[in-house]
């Protein structure tokens, strides 16, 4: 080390030593500049650039060797063998070249395992080896192109081996530094590489003594020296040139590119914020300005984000932050310091989407869209939402009061007509009766089609889970219409498969609707041959599908009909509404209940040949449920003493419309019944407080007190006074299903809509007074 010292401090000049540091240093940094350049390119960009770094390196370092030497006094005159100087030049410029290329080819993942000295080996320690081995050929055949006038130079082999070792682990310990990315990488590159030319230079130069040898005269040294010298300046401007002109144009590209991002940037339809790692603004674009022009002219380069919100907050443009602005700046801040995802804020009259990202450096990207179409859209579709729903409130309630409305006279016109029918008449009075009847049950079926049609588009028809007999239900959905089949002289055919005599899950009131309505229709189309409805299983592929089929030999239709027969209030043409009469809702009804049950209701037909109904659904198997145990069926009875005499049912009748109370009365034979009937609830209360009843008929809909507050009273009165229950039935005109649900949970037992049959009230009559010897009686 002594011996390195001296020969730096007694044999070297120091201001050229200074100047040949000051190369390497900047030759080497252009060098370490160009191959980050060649890194970020394309390999087909690369080599370009790679050979450049190699040239404008290997050019520094052999002119910081020569400018060394020429700083370097050996005590006798020196030349330099051209040859062997321009050697070692080739040297250092492709042994730099095959760093390069090496170090490139360890970033690629396909050929990393080659150019790696193993698996834990530093990717970039090759590459450094390389290069340091380089330098030190470049070195010594340098120094060896050194000639000496009366005078040769001796190694010292030891400490020429510690010059190479040396600068070798220098450059090798450039593959250990952390892998920075910025201007540290360059800074930190340039002085390892630097120290290890420097290191290989000087130590080398120490491992060589001058010794005299008087034989050996060069007269020329001096002029070869200077030569040398020219040689030595002219790499250093080539080094200089060349990076001058490299380092141009990078920053002639990078510029461009920031240029075209720039362009982006204020062209992004979006409002754009740059924040650096502080938290202050670097970059923004027009349309940032344009959604918050309250910033216009404020917006300067280094301000704070904190600046921007105070900005906003005296300029008063965010409503949810007045009276309480301190907390709610605070709150912005906290959400900026932690971004969770986009948040929209009212700016102004503008509602905007804010989005904060990190970038990797620690800055921020504030990213600001404009939504206040889209929330101005939102509220109109919420007000819109609110008008449809409001709308299809006053539409239940309208079908509610029209639904009472128009089945209380009906009720009248029925009840009436099937309690004249029960008096002696004559042919003529018969027939007159027979068309009110038919009238009045063809106004009831319309009036129940529309009521389902506005319960299904409403979504408020619900289906009921039951386990039922699928034979039996079939059975009697057709044999409604059998006898209007006899009539007009038809084969009416019933045909269930033995595998479809099952229990099955679902609702049998809905299916039997649709089957009833299919059958229907396929009697009033047809004048002669035959109607049939069967039900099997289909074929081995679906075992667990059921297929109802209802098939006619009527008028048929064609193609064109068969596309819009399931369309409401649609049918074949206009002659068939004439002819057979309908509103054209019973299939799509039909289709539509299919559909709730999971199912499908299709048909085939041809004009004049018949029609096929087909329904398919679902196969739910169910368990058929125990029979019920006598015990169960029986009421509590309240047994007469033998002092008491047989008596007739009591019966209390509600209703505020006299012809519905008096229908009742026609109804219910006064030798066998004590009818009471009184106008609203609060009559029906105090009426069952003065005297016990076996059973209450109880409208729904009444002034005064309506029919579900005077049940709650009946039941509240039974229970303080410890009495049993009597049984209530809701005879109504309100007959939507919430209506029935209502009724339940007030306590009643049943609910009966209007307009209702003689039939269907008397035998709920017998059902609920069973336990009284009177009931058999009235039943009878």
């Amino acid at each position: 080390m002594r011996t390195v010292i001296s020969c730096l401090v007694n044999d070297h000049d120091w201001r050229l030593l200074i100047v040949a540091v000051l190369v390497c240093l900047f030759s080497l940094a252009t060098a370490f500049v160009l191959t980050d350049q060649a890194r970020r390119v394309t390999r087909r960009s690369r080599p370009p650039y790679t050979a450049a770094a190699a040239l404008v390196g290997g050019l520094g370092v052999w002119s910081t060797h020569f400018i060394a030497m020429q700083a370097y006094d050996a005590g006798a005159p020196m030349r330099y063998d051209p040859a062997q100087t321009l050697l070692s030049l080739a040297v250092i410029i492709l042994s730099l070249g095959a760093s390069l290329s090496l170090g490139f080819a360890a970033l690629d993942p396909r050929r990393r395992s080659i150019v790696t000295l193993g698996r834990r080996a530093p990717a970039g320690l090759l590459p450094a080896v390389t290069a340091g081995f380089g330098v030190a050929a470049m070195h010594f055949v340098g120094m060896d192109a050194v000639r000496l006038s009366g005078a040769v130079i001796l190694w010292n082999l030891p400490l020429a081996i510690v010059a190479v070792a040396g600068g070798v682990a220098i450059f090798a310990s450039a593959a250990f530094m952390p892998a920075w990315r910025d201007w540290r990488a360059l800074a930190a590159a340039t002085v390892i590489g630097a120290l290890g030319v420097c290191w290989l230079h000087f130590v080398g130069m120490s491992a060589g003594t001058v010794t005299l040898s008087p034989g050996v005269l060069m007269p020329e040294a001096a002029a070869s020296a200077r030569l040398i010298g020219l040689w030595a300046m002219i790499g250093v401007g080539l080094t200089l040139l060349i990076a001058a002109f490299l380092t141009g144009m990078i920053w002639w590209s990078r510029r461009s590119v920031l240029g075209q991002v720039l362009e982006a940037i204020h062209a992004m339809p979006d409002g754009l914020g740059v924040y650096d790692a502080d938290d202050q603004l670097q970059i923004w674009n027009q349309r940032f300005l344009d959604i918050s022009p309250h910033l216009a002219g404020a917006l300067k380069v280094g301000m704070s984000f904190e600046d921007v919100v105070t900005i906003g907050l005296k300029a008063g443009v965010y409503p949810d932050a007045v009276g309480r602005e301190r907390d709610w700046a605070a709150e912005r801040l906290a959400e900026r310091r932690n971004p969770q995802g986009p948040r929209e804020l009212q700016v102004g009259s503008r509602w905007l989407r804010l989005q904060d990202r990190r970038t990797s450096g620690g800055g921020m990207v504030t990213v600001c869209s404009d939504i206040t179409d889209m929330v101005r859209s939102a509220d109109v579709l919420a007000e819109a939402r609110d008008a449809a729903e409001t709308a299809n409130r006053a539409k239940s309630r309208f079908l509610a009061n029209m639904s009472h409305e128009i089945r209380t006279p009906l009720n009248g016109v029925i009840g009436v007509a099937q309690a004249l029918a029960r008096t002696n008449l004559d042919a003529s009075q018969h027939e007159m009766l027979d068309l009110i009847q038919a009238s009045s049950r063809t106004l009831q079926t319309l009036l129940s089609d529309i009521l389902d049609l506005a319960r299904i588009e409403s979504g408020r028809l619900d289906l009921k889970e039951e386990v039922f007999d699928l034979a039996r239900v079939v059975e009697e959905a057709a044999l409604l219409y059998a006898a209007a089949a006899r009539d007009k002289g038809l084969q009416f055919i019933v045909e269930v498969a033995p595998e479809a005599r099952a229990w099955v899950a679902g609702d049998p009131v809905r299916l039997k609707q649709v089957l009833t309505n299919l059958v229907s229709n396929a009697v009033k189309f047809t004048t002669s041959g035959f109607v049939s409805l069967t039900v099997d299983a289909t074929p081995a592929h679906a075992p667990e599908t059921l297929r109802f089929v209802v098939q006619d030999t009527g008028i048929g239709f064609d193609g064109p009909t068969r596309d819009r027969l399931f369309n409401r209030f649609e049918q074949a043409d206009g002659d068939i509404t004439r002819h057979y009469g309908g509103s054209g809702l019973g299939l799509a009804i039909s289709r539509d209940l299919a559909a709730m049950m999971d199912g499908d209701l299709d048909c085939e037909s041809e004009p004049g040949a018949g029609a096929a109904f087909i329904l398919t659904l679902p196969w739910r198997k169910a368990a058929a449920p125990q029979a019920a145990s006598p015990a169960a069926l029986t009421l509590p009875v309240e047994r007469a003493g033998p002092e008491l005499a047989p008596r007739r049912l009591r019966i209390l009748a509600a209703d505020d419309h006299p012809t519905n109370r008096r229908v009742v009365e026609l109804i219910l034979d006064p030798s066998l019944f004590d009818l009471v009937s009184v106008e609203n609830g609060a009559e029906a209360v105090a009426a069952y407080r003065a005297q016990a009843f076996d059973l209450v008929l109880m409208d729904m809909q009444m002034p005064v007190m309506d029919g579900l507050t005077a049940v709650r009273e009946i039941r509240l009165h039974e229970a303080v006074l410890g009495l049993p229950p009597t049984p209530v039935v809701m005879l109504t005109a309100n007959a939507l299903a919430e209506h029935l649900d209502q009724a339940l949970v007030a306590g009643a037992d049943r609910h009966m809509a209007k307009p209702f049959s003689v039939e269907a009230l008397l035998a709920i009559v017998a059902e609920l007074t069973a336990q009284t010897p009177q009931a058999a009686e009235a039943a009878a």
